[in-house]
C-alpha cells in the first residue's frame, strides 16, 4: 500500500513527516546498539531498515538495493548491477578508518557523500544518508546527542551548503580523490549548533 505525491500532495507530505519521525526512533535504537556492538554494527541490514522506514507507504521498494536504473538531476549513479560492491567498499572504508581518524565528522561526511553519489535505493537515499551520516557522528561522540534540533533536521533547514558539499566530493572524484573537506566543515558547524542547544537540566 503506498500513496503517491502527484495524487494526494498532503496526504504525502504528512506521511513522509511521520515516516521520518519513525525513522528517527528506529535510528536511535541503532546508534543504541552500535555504541554497546562497535562500529561493526553499522552494516546493510541497518541501512536497509532505515531506508525502509524513510519510504514506508510512499514506495513499494524501500528496504532493499534498487535493481535498475536511475537519475537525480545531473547526476547519473553508477548502473545497478555495481550497486552491491560499492556498498561492500563503503562499509569498509567506515569500519577500516574508524579507529584511524579522529576528526568527528569526517567518516560522517564521507558517508553522506558516498551514500548520495551511489544511491543505492530507489528511494529515500538523502533521508538514510542523512540518517547514517548522524549515526556515525554519535557514535565518535561516544554518545545520542541532545539538543533542540538534531544534524539531520539541521540539513533540511540549511541545504545550500550541503548541496555545495556534495559537488565538491563529486569533483575531487572525478579526479581521483577522496575529498569531503567542505560537507565536514559544514557538519562540524551544525554539530556544534546542536550541541549548543542541548537544553540544560535545571540545576537543584
Amino acid at each position: 500500500m503506498s500513496v503517491r505525491e502527484k495524487d494526494d500532495p498532503a496526504l504525502y507530505t504528512k506521511i513522509q513527516e511521520q515516516n521520518l519521525l519513525r525513522q528517527y526512533d528506529l535510528l536511535s535504537n541503532c546508534i543504541e546498539i552500535g555504541l554497546k556492538k562497535g562500529i561493526e554494527a553499522f552494516d546493510k541490514y541497518t541501512l536497509w531498515a532505515l531506508n525502509y522506514a524513510a519510504v514506508s507507504n510512499i514506495c513499494q521498494l524501500g528496504g532493499r538495493y534498487r535493481e535498475g536504473p536511475i537519475r537525480v538531476g545531473n547526476h547519473v549513479p553508477p548502473h545497478f548491477k555495481d550497486v552491491s560492491a560499492l556498498m561492500d567498499a563503503f562499509f569498509s572504508v567506515i569500519h577500516e578508518n574508524w579507529t584511524v581518524v579522529d576528526h568527528p565528522t569526517a567518516l560522517a561526511a564521507f558517508a553522506l557523500w558516498n551514500l548520495n553519489w551511489i544511491h543505492p535505493f530507489i528511494e529515500g537515499n538523502g533521508r538514510t544518508a542523512r540518517a547514517a551520516c548522524y549515526y556515525l557522528i554519535c557514535m565518535k561522540q561516544g554518545k545520542i546527542l541532545g539538543g533542540r534540533k538534531t544534524v539531520p533536521e539541521l540539513i533540511r533547514e540549511n541545504r545550500a551548503p550541503y548541496i555545495s558539499g556534495l559537488k565538491a566530493a563529486d569533483r575531487a572524484y572525478e579526479l581521483g580523490q577522496y575529498d569531503i573537506t567542505e560537507l565536514a566543515k559544514y557538519l562540524e558547524g551544525l554539530l556544534k549548533v546542536q550541541v549548543e542547544t542541548t537544553v540544560k537540566a535545571p540545576s537543584s
